[in-house]
């Protein structure tokens, strides 16, 4: 395996930022603070919204990790011994 540390990708950093975001809308919403934000949001329901959105932001912010984990195990089984 390579020593290097393995990095986070951008757009893996880009989703999971948005998705904390998101999330801390939601918990405004649902703690009927959501007026802060937007009149709009003043509905507990608007959480359901922000929380449906952050798991979805959350769990495609994962596809570029698990790519980035294969890619890097495809070049580590393509060095020769001793590489």
């Amino acid at each position: 395996m390579n020593a290097t540390p393995a990095r986070l990708p951008l757009a893996a950093l880009v989703l999971f930022v948005l998705a904390a975001l998101s999330l801390a809308a939601a918990l405004l919403c649902f703690a009927g603070s959501g007026t802060l934000l937007h009149p709009a949001l003043s509905d507990p329901m608007a959480g359901l919204a922000f929380l449906v959105s952050a798991i979805a932001l959350a769990g495609t912010g994962a596809f570029p990790l698990v790519f980035a984990r294969l890619a890097r195990r495809d070049t580590a089984s393509k060095l020769p011994p001793g590489a």
